[in-house]
């Protein structure tokens, strides 16, 4: 009761979003509507690449998030309550990665051989079936569906708790978390190989599947840091967070730095010294018509930069610095998400113009629209979590 009574001392404002971001979402969404569009018509190799890069960018955000929300209920960590609904906006995405998942389709043919039936019958023992077509969009659908049915359960519950205040649905939270963690690292492994590592078909990595993921809750982390510096002070959630929620946001962007760094160099590490031509002809392809220097910049200014710079416990609090950490970081993770997918193609010569830029504000635009709706709707904070009297008394010794 008396956690309850500390957090009805602070206010919660409704949101309003200021016009120009409403206006600036939905100009972003035309620009990619008009761009898809052009690109269906006029070149649709390079519309496909352009929307496989951007698509995946945002979705791994809004399923990045998912999985920070259901750690942090599996963990039973009390800290991050009164920032989870910034993850829980997030994931609102999520309707729109199944619609969008279901457009993509519509350019397997153009992305990968095994959706060929001419270049199909090149792979070889186990492939053949995995990659059969029907199968990779079985699992793609699996997926999804998945992700929104536990969003469904564990945003639903979270949602219904600050109407009811009822403790037990923090309790059924922790088992649909922990439901999630089992699903998402099975099914997500699986989305990562099946859209990313078979535009390759013949190369395998026994760790590729954990590289997209530290990328993915690297970013995830950079936007909820970027959300914090700017929400903190605002009359919408004043007092509910503070720099020690975004001190520990930003310690988790740093540790997630180095996990991919760790992750990156196992993966170039263990296929350099094995020296075996099916695993060496993805690295080649990276060092080769000036893709050498996009390798170089995804280790300096994804791994070196972000590293050195979050060190000092003062940059983590002061907001200019974590900010333009986290800025890096995105922009890096569309980097490293452009290095996997476009060497596959145009010769392996680096492309990037209009198309790249389009498709890409396109789903800026409706990743922003999917979270103003949600704060419009709901409350910023989860007010009747159990918890909450610890992320109000939150404070980093270290």
């Amino acid at each position: 009761m008396a956690a309850q009574n500390h957090s009805h001392e602070l206010k919660l404002s409704p949101f309003e979003a200021p016009q120009r971001l409403k206006i600036a979402s939905m100009a972003f969404m035309f620009i990619g509507f008009i761009t898809f569009v052009l690109g269906f018509v006029k070149n649709p190799e390079r519309l496909w690449t352009s929307y496989l890069t951007s698509y995946i960018f945002f979705v791994c955000l809004a399923v990045g998030a998912m999985f920070f929300i259901a750690f942090n209920y599996a963990a039973k960590a009390g800290w991050s309550v009164s920032i989870r609904r910034f993850a829980e906006a997030m994931t609102s995405f999520m309707p729109t990665m199944l619609i969008a998942s279901f457009v993509l389709i519509l350019g397997f043919k153009y992305l990968y051989s095994w959706a060929d039936p001419a270049q199909a019958h090149a792979l070889t023992g186990g492939k053949t079936l995995y990659l059969a077509q029907w199968f990779v969009v079985l699992r793609f659908v699996i997926f999804c569906l998945g992700c929104l049915w536990f969003r469904h359960l564990i945003v639903g519950n979270s949602l219904k708790q600050d109407k009811s205040g009822d403790h037990e649905l923090t309790h059924k939270n922790l088992r649909n978390s922990i439901g999630f963690i089992a699903f998402f690292a099975i099914f997500f492994t699986m989305y990562s190989i099946d859209l990313l590592m078979s535009l390759l078909p013949t190369w395998y990595s026994t760790i590729f599947g954990l590289y997209v993921f530290s990328g993915a809750i690297q970013a995830t982390m950079a936007v909820l840091a970027i959300m914090i510096v700017w929400l903190k002070n605002s009359s919408w959630i004043q007092g509910y967070v503070t720099e020690e929620h975004q001190h520990d946001v930003g310690k988790f962007l740093k540790g997630f730095t180095i996990f991919w760094a760790y992750i990156a160099f196992s993966q170039f590490m263990l296929i350099w010294y094995a020296n075996i031509p099916e695993e060496t002809e993805f690295y080649i392809m990276r060092s080769l018509n000036g893709w050498t220097t996009v390798s170089f910049a995804l280790l300096i200014f994804r791994f070196i930069v972000p590293f050195l710079t979050l060190l000092p416990r003062a940059a983590k609090r002061n907001d200019s610095v974590l900010v333009g950490v986290s800025v890096l970081v995105l922009v890096m993770q569309y980097v490293d998400l452009y290095w996997l997918v476009y060497p596959n193609f145009y010769d392996g010569v680096p492309q990037f113009s209009f198309w790249e830029i389009g498709i890409f504000i396109g789903f800026a635009g409706l990743f922003l629209m999917g979270m103003i709706k949600f704060f419009t709707k709901n409350n910023m904070v989860a007010i009747k979590d159990p918890r909450m009297h610890e992320a109000l008394k939150h404070h980093v010794t270290y």
